[in-house]
């Protein structure tokens, strides 16, 4: 009786060992597909990219023109919104032309991008250049310190 119930147990310990091996190799493998999507999807660009790794998302992609000055400003917003774009120069006209590629989805993000960059550009346009400001009020210094000058040689009998 005692051999009976210790071929049991062995059986049983034997069992739940490959039950055991079984699903530890089932949660490993659940484990690293994760894994791998959650990489898959940390190696998808954000931001700025090439015309291609845009097309690679399947997403949809829709265009936009915009001139060579604006494009550094465009960038700039374009990755405050968090909009995944790729720039394409078209050659074949004179002046080339320029068009943004971006997600179709992303349409809704690019408009309230391109109203707060609209009205920043106006904003630049209509304050007065610091530069020039800057330059005036140098020359304005020169003619003072000229003016001081002459009035102390004045002074000191030195303008004859």
């Amino acid at each position: 009786m005692q051999d009976e119930v210790n071929e049991k147990v062995v059986a049983i310990s034997i069992k739940t060992t490959k039950l055991t091996a079984e699903l530890l190799q089932k949660a490993t493998k659940l484990l690293l597909s994760q894994m791998k999507k959650q990489k898959d999807k940390a190696m998808q660009p954000h931001g700025k990219q090439t015309l291609r790794q845009l097309m690679k998302q399947n997403t949809g992609v829709s265009n936009i023109e915009i001139t060579d000055e604006n494009i550094k400003a465009f960038e700039h917003t374009a990755k405050k919104y968090g909009i995944d774009f790729a720039l394409k120069k078209d050659a074949t006209e004179t002046p080339p032309r320029y068009l943004v590629f971006f997600k179709g989805h992303d349409a809704d993000v690019l408009t309230a991008a391109f109203k707060e960059f609209s009205a920043k550009k106006l904003t630049q346009e209509h304050k007065p250049s610091i530069r020039k400001a800057l330059s005036a009020f140098k020359e304005a210094a020169k003619q003072l310190n000229q003016s001081r000058q002459k009035v102390k040689n004045k002074d000191r009998g030195l303008d004859r």
